[in-house]
């Protein structure tokens, strides 16, 4: 049978460029998302589910476990972005990024875990480069994936006697729908979209911003337990290089 991964936020940028991914490579992808994906094709079995909501990830696995019978990767790639100024932010707004970005994770894994142990599976976390370097009005967002980037550590360490893996992904800049909208917060100057995203990929050393499925190809790799079979806990940044300059320069 092939094997399995249940991807989170299947329908947005990274979730989907990833599910092609699996499927390129021969993997059953389950997605799960709030919204259809314009590619259905790549994701055979999708769950259409909101998982902010506390009771949906048992839901999910209850449901991965009846038809699937297996799980071989997890991925959290679900999240929201909240774009507004700390002092501006209203706990609703905040209480929704910690559900969305960081409970799922947890929650899933929990739930998980038995058809996790079995295969001797992987979990990728999706965090962001928000987690170690952010910018101005992203606080509950960058707050959301430092937490998951500490989160991870915490699952290597306590799921790997029973041989799961657990390793982060902190993409950059991506062209996805979520990168526009943040931009549109005011940071940089310029009125369409695309002088935008080409501005901000001057900054970075590789001199773009990054596509979806490069994202995708290195949640595969942390994914595949004959390419990344012996890492576990571990950070891979995704960002063209943005974090490796000083910003003093």
């Amino acid at each position: 049978m092939k094997r399995v991964v249940l991807i989170t936020g299947a329908a947005g940028g990274i979730g989907s460029a990833t599910a092609k991914v699996f499927a390129n490579e021969d993997w059953h992808v389950v997605g799960v998302d709030k919204r259809q994906p314009d590619d259905p094709q790549k994701v055979a079995h999708f769950i259409r589910a909101d998982i902010s909501e506390a009771d949906t990830p048992a839901q999910i696995i209850a449901e991965v476990s009846a038809q699937e019978g297996r799980l071989d990767a997890l991925v959290n790639n679900a999240a929201v972005q909240i774009c507004k100024p700390l002092l501006e932010t209203t706990i609703d707004e905040w209480d929704l990024t910690i559900a969305s970005n960081v409970r799922p994770a947890f929650l899933f894994v929990r739930e998980a875990f038995p058809l996790l142990k079995k295969s001797g599976g992987a979990i990728v976390n999706v965090s962001s480069v928000h987690a170690i370097a952010t910018s101005i009005g992203l606080s509950a967002y960058a707050a959301s994936k430092g937490a998951l980037l500490a989160l991870t550590r915490a699952m290597a360490l306590e799921l790997g006697r029973d041989s799961i893996r657990v390793n982060v992904v902190l993409p950059g800049a991506v062209d996805t729908e979520m990168l526009s909208a943040g931009l549109k917060r005011g940071v940089m100057q310029g009125d369409k979209e695309e002088d935008l995203i080409r501005t901000l990929g001057t900054r970075h050393v590789m001199g773009r911003v990054g596509h979806p499925e490069e994202i995708g190809r290195a949640i595969l790799f942390l994914a595949d337990n004959e390419q990344a079979s012996f890492m576990t806990g571990q950070t891979l940044i995704v960002d063209g290089g943005a974090t490796a300059k000083l910003s003093t320069e």
